[in-house]
């Protein structure tokens, strides 16, 4: 049947349009590709893959770049630095008022740092039901496929080793480089469940070890780091009962030992997979509400002298235990409130065990690949005050543990003085 002229020159006209508004909507996103491009790269100085960046799920619409001083990357300042980068997609999703917002974080460092790592502290909270993730609480765990790395809720970090390198002008002075790859945006609907995506989780893993590859260059290194792992699992949420800790994870040992029956003792476990190249590996101990409840009310009278009062939010009664191994290993610092975290003495070296002078935290050491292995324990407030000396066993337990599993040898551990005075 022949259409009518009238109608097939409508058709015509309607073609055509569709077609010079699909031309133009194509423009509009190879610009703001190769906008976004040059963002990236201006603010992380070139080392953050800026492709790999525009893939993520809140990296939508118009990408733009802090100008500041900080937040953006000059590797003449030294290290460590970061680029922060918005983009308009995150901004009209939250419903900020300026149409952007910060939607990714590229980190970039060296070790030996001015910075060390800090063990928790007696009144940290290891559960936190008003967090961002509701009452989730999601343990780091290794990022796996031979790397040295670390997945959290919203990133993905990892280190390589760097003798031959220089930072600041001055050969030597590096031993080790890391790289993080962080999403800001980590709430709905950039998230499933809490978590990041599988998609986003994969492309951090691949900006981390990019950029941490790219750095290696820049700064003289011989070593790289392989591709991350394509299929990096989700983090298992936590606690789980000490009696379905994995017989292989990093609490395994605390179920062999058979304390979870005893009320003294935490029923709840916060673990990760195990990974010797995991430079900090944590297993926590938790005291449901119910058992510390019970436990407090049994000592109410003991612990009231001291100012005790009972327990009032999940995970306050713990144990928590740190393995940190190579460059980390030689920065563990012990929490002071009396000065700035970031000059505190250093809490051990190889040989070397014993106990903070104010509050229930512990170390030992040991040594792997005659590098340094530190073992630390932190009991919280309130629990120290029951528990301390039953932890002498615990953790001496969870310390040789830690040692054989990971190859180590020459455990140093506190005398058993350090565990009779009670805090």
């Amino acid at each position: 049947m022949k259409v009518p002229e009238r109608a097939q020159k409508f058709v015509n006209v309607t073609f055509c349009l569709v077609a010079v508004a699909g031309i133009g909507w194509s423009g509009i996103d190879i610009w703001q590709y190769g906008y976004g491009r040059y963002q990236i790269d201006q603010a992380c100085a070139g080392l953050v893959p800026a492709g790999r960046v525009l893939t993520l799920s809140a990296a939508g619409g118009t990408v733009s770049h802090r100008v500041a001083d900080e937040g953006t990357i000059d590797l003449d300042d030294g290290l460590p630095q970061d680029c922060e980068l918005f983009s308009t997609e995150a901004g009209e999703k939250y419903g900020t008022d300026s149409g952007e917002r910060w939607f990714f974080t590229g980190a970039v460092g060296a070790l030996p740092a001015d910075k060390g790592l800090f063990p928790e502290e007696p009144w940290d909270d290891l559960l936190d039901p008003n967090g961002p993730y509701g009452d989730h609480t999601y343990p780091d765990q290794p990022l796996g496929g031979g790397i040295a790395g670390i997945v959290t809720d919203s990133g993905v970090t990892v280190e390589l080793p760097c003798t031959d390198g220089e930072s600041d002008g001055g050969p030597g002075e590096v031993n080790a480089l890391w790289a993080r790859a962080s999403l800001m945006a980590t709430g709905s609907p950039f998230t499933e469940d809490g978590q990041l995506t599988a998609h986003d989780r994969a492309v951090l893993a691949e900006t981390a070890v990019i950029t941490a590859n790219r750095l290696a260059g820049r700064q003289g290194c011989a070593e790289r780091l392989p591709d991350p792992p394509d299929d990096i699992p989700a983090l298992t949420e936590g606690p789980t009962p000490a009696a379905e800790a994995d017989a292989d994870g990093t609490c395994g040992w605390y179920r062999k030992a058979g304390l979870a029956s005893r009320t003294l003792f935490a029923d709840q476990v916060l673990e990760s997979r195990t990974d010797a190249k995991v430079w900090d590996e944590r297993c926590a101990l938790v005291l449901s509400e119910d058992r510390a409840y019970a436990l407090w009310s049994a000592h109410a009278a003991e612990l009231s002298k001291h100012g005790i009062d009972s327990p009032d939010r999940p995970g306050q009664y713990f144990a928590s235990f740190h393995t940190y191994s190579g460059e980390e290993a030689k920065n563990i610092r012990l929490p002071d409130l009396d000065s700035d975290n970031s000059t505190s003495p250093l809490l051990a070296a190889p040989g070397e065990a014993g106990r903070d002078r104010d509050e229930p935290i512990w170390w030992a050491s040991s040594v792997c690949a005659g590098q340094p292995e530190i073992h630390t324990m932190t009991l919280s407030s309130g629990y120290a005050r029951l528990a301390t000396a039953d932890y002498e066993k615990v953790f001496r337990t969870y310390a040789e543990d830690a040692m054989k599993r990971r190859g180590c040898t020459d455990l140093t551990f506190p005398t058993h003085a350090d565990f009779t005075d009670q805090t």
